[in-house]
């Protein structure tokens, strides 16, 4: 691993949290991702699956984690099953995880080679009534591609017919909606390294660069500071893209007087950031666009005091919803009229802003979560509004990442610059 990882005192909590949830008699078993194929023989970069990964710590492929709290043998209660490598395997791919080294990072004693799993599973299912079958449940989620975890449910229970079998889906999404302070350090690392890229693309951007070319100095930036790359495909879109919420060919010229908006962030160790600034190509917003950002950025902080324990997501998006309406007023993109006549399913403000304005943040940049019961402590959050005007050639918005704590909120992204006047003036010396 290129990167640092967190204590194996956090996966240690992070299984004892999952332990208080199971029933009794239970198992619960979480399977490593696929390294996917592209053509010929080519694969994908391995990301490691991130219900495993919160639990262990291991970033390898071929990693299965069985857990069964309450068996009667303690050794036999956690056990970790790793990829048993060979002289030819460390030629072709390098170095695999030993025992030694694994137990060090996910503080799990017991360690088979995952050609042993299926008799030591064997073993505990004679005591287990429950099987937690892990799933990948997110609301956005494509589930075209059969995973492991899917191939695993349809063997298991075909091998174990007569067990009860629970999902492990709406307890990951509890436990992983709220951080330890090891996981916002290294949701802080990651914005760190996006603000130096940041930083750097606002030394770079003038009329005339490429879009690619501003996509190159932030990998540079990310790739320098030991990030595996961006946390997603970046938007680096100017002029008229920067109306599109998923615009990400990145491959035009900025022009003299547009304005480029840059959804972009690292990752760091699998945790990830996720900014949004818009900039000027030429280094000085025109009245109209600095009178439009000014407005966003007002919203974007409104937005940020909403941010309470307590809160309900799916409230707290209406609540912005008004406070952009007043904003849109003000430009004169929408009026009285279209408020009084508006449908109550499709506001008048949707016109310009389209989309919500906040998501979970983690080891997913939409992490998982539930948006219809109260915010709480430790829940990482994005908040990002924008307005959109096609029909003047520039859409603005503003992201930042946020961390909800007792009576206030922490920003990740306080050290990024957003008001306008400091991008000019870092855009102009």
């Amino acid at each position: 691993m290129r990167y640092t990882p967190p204590s194996k005192q956090l996966y240690i909590k992070n299984r004892a949290r999952l332990a208080s949830k199971i029933a009794l008699k239970s198992v619960a078993i979480f399977n490593s991702n696929d390294i996917m194929p592209t053509n010929a023989d080519g694969v994908m970069p391995f990301r490691q699956n991130n219900d495993l990964l919160y639990f262990t710590g291991i970033d390898q492929e071929d990693t299965i984690l069985l857990l069964m709290p309450d068996y009667p043998i303690n050794s036999q209660r956690e056990i970790l099953f790793l990829k048993k490598t060979s002289p030819l395997i460390a030629v072709w791919e390098g170095h695999k995880f030993t025992k030694e080294e694994a137990r060090e990072i996910s503080g799990i004693e017991t360690i088979y080679w995952v050609s042993e799993f299926e008799q030591v599973l064997n073993t505990l299912m004679v005591e287990a009534e429950h099987v937690y079958i892990n799933s990948n449940e997110h609301t956005r989620a494509v589930l075209d591609v059969e995973t492991k975890d899917d191939r695993f449910s349809k063997w298991c229970h075909k091998k174990y017919p007569n067990h009860s079998y629970k999902r492990s889906a709406p307890i990951m999404h509890e436990l992983r909606s709220v951080k330890d302070q090891e996981e916002i350090d290294m949701l802080q690392i990651a914005c760190d390294i996006t603000e130096a890229g940041f930083r750097r693309a606002l030394k770079f951007v003038k009329p005339g660069v490429n879009e690619c070319e501003i996509e190159a100095e932030y990998i540079h930036e990310f790739i320098k500071s030991k990030s595996m790359g961006f946390a997603y495909q970046p938007i680096i879109a100017s002029g008229l893209d920067s109306c599109v919420l998923h615009y990400v060919e990145n491959k035009k010229a900025c022009k003299d007087g547009d304005l480029l908006l840059m959804d972009v962030g690292a990752e760091y160790g699998n945790y990830n950031a996720d900014m949004t600034r818009t900039i000027p190509v030429n280094g000085r917003f025109s009245d109209r666009q600095r009178a439009v950002y000014d407005a966003v950025l007002r919203v974007k902080n409104e937005a940020t005091d909403m941010l309470r324990p307590g809160t309900i997501i799916n409230d707290y998006n209406k609540e912005v919803g008004l406070v952009m309406e007043k904003e849109l007023l003000a430009l004169g993109l929408i009026d009285t009229a279209d408020i009084k006549n508006q449908d109550l399913e499709n506001p008048a403000f949707k016109k310009y802003f389209m989309h919500g304005t906040s998501h979970f943040l983690g080891l997913d940049v939409h992490d998982v979560g539930n948006f219809y019961s109260p915010i709480m402590e430790g829940m990482v959050f994005t908040v990002e509004p924008g307005i959109y005007i096609p029909e003047e050639n520039f859409g603005i918005r503003l992201e930042d990442n946020i961390v909800i704590q007792k009576d206030d909120v922490f920003n990740l992204m306080r050290n990024i610059p957003i008001e306008a006047d400091e991008i000019e003036t870092l855009m102009n010396e």
